[in-house]
Parts: C-alpha cells; sequence; structure tokens
C-alpha cells in the first residue's frame, strides 16, 4: 500500500470511530472503536493499516490487552505468523503469572501474564485499542521487558495526543499509533 492508499484508509477509518459523550464519567469523549469491527471493509481496511507496520520485523508473539487488545490481537498473530499471549486482570490466568501494579486515573490496578508465554528468543507487538495516559501499556511494556525478549513494539489503534500517554515510554521504543485524536 502507498502512502496515499494509507493515508485514505486511515482517514477512512477515523471518521468510523464513534464518539460516546460522558462515558463512562461526565466530561470523558470516550472513542469507540467497536464500529471499525462492525463490517467486513472496516475491520479488512483496519487490518492492512495495522500490519503494514510490522510485516518483515521477525515478530513471534503478538501480546493483547484485555479486553479490546483481544480483538486484533490474535487477528495481528495469524497473519504475522505469530503467536498470541493475553495480559489479563488479576484472577483470570489459570498458570503462574508475573505481575504489574500501575497507576490509574482513579487509583491503582494490575494486570498478568503467564510466566511461560514469552522467551528470551522472542520479538514482541504489544498491542491495545487506545493510547490515553499509558498507565496499561506502560505496566505490560514493563510486564514484557522483564521477560527478557530480544525485542518489543508498541501498538494502538488510537491515540488521544494531548493526554500524551507516549512519553512514559523510553525514546528508542518503536510506538505507532494508526489514528491521532484531540481530546
Amino acid at each position: 500500500m502507498n502512502r496515499a492508499e494509507k493515508e485514505e484508509k486511515l482517514i477512512t477509518l477515523r471518521q468510523i470511530v464513534r464518539n460516546i459523550p460522558d462515558f463512562p464519567i461526565p466530561g470523558i469523549q470516550f472513542k469507540d472503536v467497536t464500529p471499525l469491527f462492525k463490517t467486513k471493509e472496516s475491520l479488512s481496511m483496519l487490518t492492512d493499516v495495522l500490519l503494514e507496520e510490522y510485516r518483515g520485523k521477525g515478530i513471534t508473539k503478538v501480546v493483547g490487552i484485555e479486553s479490546r487488545g483481544f480483538i486484533m490481537g490474535p487477528i495481528m498473530a495469524l497473519e504475522l505468523d505469530a503467536g498470541f499471549v493475553p495480559i489479563r486482570k488479576p484472577g483470570k490466568l489459570p498458570a503462574d503469572v508475573f505481575e504489574e501494579e500501575y497507576e490509574k486515573e482513579y487509583g491503582m490496578d494490575k494486570i498478568q501474564i503467564h510466566k511461560d508465554s514469552l522467551t528470551k528468543d522472542d520479538v514482541v507487538l504489544i498491542h491495545d485499542d487506545l493510547l490515553a495516559t499509558g498507565g496499561t501499556m506502560f505496566a505490560a511494556y514493563n510486564l514484557v521487558k522483564k521477560m527478557g525478549v530480544k525485542n518489543i513494539y508498541v501498538n494502538f489503534i488510537i491515540e488521544l495526543d494531548e493526554l500524551k500517554g507516549r512519553d512514559l515510554f523510553p525514546k528508542n521504543i518503536e510506538l505507532k499509533s494508526m489514528i491521532h485524536f484531540e481530546v
């Protein structure tokens, strides 16, 4: 896909994202990605745009963050000939886990990953739907990094630029967001 085709697809995808005012609390303008999955055409377009960035990078595992990272994560894994690994909230994974605690806007939270899900030979793409303040993804990045993998890429469908979530990450991390919104 050339640059013009990519830009055209991104404009179309941006228009499909639904804005939900005052959700989950008053004052929040929630960016709903679910309309992107609703038709074969938009899902295919989204998949093409997401994958273009990562073909040929040797990715062996796609890590998806609960819950919306579980939608595109497995699709991307299949298309990249990679495995899929979930990161979940506490108490959801049945085997031994590593855990990372992080701060959210309204308190502390935790996420977990199976201890045996990644190896030092893995090249990992961590995916979630949206980058806002960055706390959840930074915790996921820290979990994956502690597992000693070869390389880590970070990916989002949407980024809320004004919230500066990307500033949490080291400058040498390749962090890509496909669609950008102002808050």
